[in-house]
This record gives C-alpha cells, structure tokens and sequence, in this order.
C-alpha cells in the first residue's frame, strides 16, 4: 500500500472542484482550522488539511488570509458560514464521493469568538 501524495498548494492555485469540496468540510470557515508544519526548507508553515481518495492537500494560508478568503467568497454569509443554498448544491454536486461528509466538521458552533 503506497501512501497517497501530498499537495501543498495555495487555496486559490487549486481546481474550483477541490475549493467547492473544502467548503463543504470545512462549512464555519478555515481559520480555526489550521495545522502548523515545517516545510522542505525548514520555514514553518500554516495550512488547512483536505483529503481526497487519491490526494492529501495542505492548503497553505495564514490566519488572517483564511478570514480574508471566506470574507470575499459570495458562498460564506457575513459571518463566515457557508450559505445553506450553496452547500446543498454543492453536497448534491459531489455526493458521489465518498470523502466528502459534511457531518464530520467538528461543530464549532458555541465555542468563544477570537478575540481579534
């Protein structure tokens, strides 16, 4: 069994297909989100993780660009939810994929706004 390979790309270089899907699995925003890894280079590096069947992605963004990215996206409300009209098309878009389950976002709902 060979472990699957492993992207690290900015949010806005990937496909509109993975961006629709992150959105589904990640549907209260990404900045709560982020891992912290040290790159090839040594440099430390934030990054929200996304899984495929074929790919693990970590999307590289800080935490303010992560605000920056769901404040400028039409598909978020204002605040920072993915609008139930969007996720519904989108959930019927990808249903097919096994990888995609909208019910394993942690609910974060309830926890303390960061203080900013």
């Amino acid at each position: 069994m060979s472990a699957k390979p492993r992207i690290i790309k900015d949010y806005e270089k990937l496909p509109t297909e993975i961006q629709e899907q992150i959105k589904i699995s990640y549907p209260h925003g990404y900045h709560k989100k982020l891992i912290q890894f040290t790159d090839a280079r040594g440099a430390k590096v934030s990054a929200l993780p996304f899984e495929t069947d074929e790919k693990y992605y970590l999307v590289r963004m800080t935490i303010a660009e992560a605000r920056q990215i769901v404040e400028d996206d039409d598909d978020f409300d204002d605040d920072g939810l993915l609008r139930e009209d969007r996720q519904d098309v989108y959930e019927d878009r990808y249903e097919d994929l096994d990888y995609i389950d909208p019910d394993t976002e942690e609910n974060d709902e309830g926890e303390d706004e960061d203080e900013d």
